[in-house]
């Protein structure tokens, strides 16, 4: 059905349904009792509140602590990773080192 034709018609029946000034039976009784409920709580919405709250300082945190690790203490990088690779080769070749077999 084409989306003209049926806005049509649903126009033309509410065109032909006249509003009327009545209010249904005890409708205001049942609106004030819905205000006066009290409202149920809500675990969720408090969760994800609590959550959305600590977003911000997270990214600060995160923030703070990569420009920290950018900056360094001062320490030449290239020596760091100098030491790191030796260090790491050392361990490597441990075993390989050792000339008598444990058996």
């Amino acid at each position: 059905m084409n989306l003209e034709q049926l806005q049509q018609k649903l126009l033309a029946a509410a065109r032909a349904n006249p509003s009327s000034e009545r209010v249904p039976y005890a409708f205001e009784k049942r609106i004030l009792a819905r205000l006066l409920e009290s409202p149920s709580f809500d675990f969720s919405a408090l969760w994800a509140q609590a959550l959305w709250r600590a977003a911000a300082p997270c990214v600060a945190l995160a923030l703070l602590l990569s420009a920290w690790s950018l900056i360094g203490t001062g320490t030449n990088v290239a020596t760091d990773n100098e030491e790191l690779s030796r260090d790491f080769e050392q361990t490597m070749l441990a075993a390989v080192d050792e000339t008598e077999e444990v058996w």
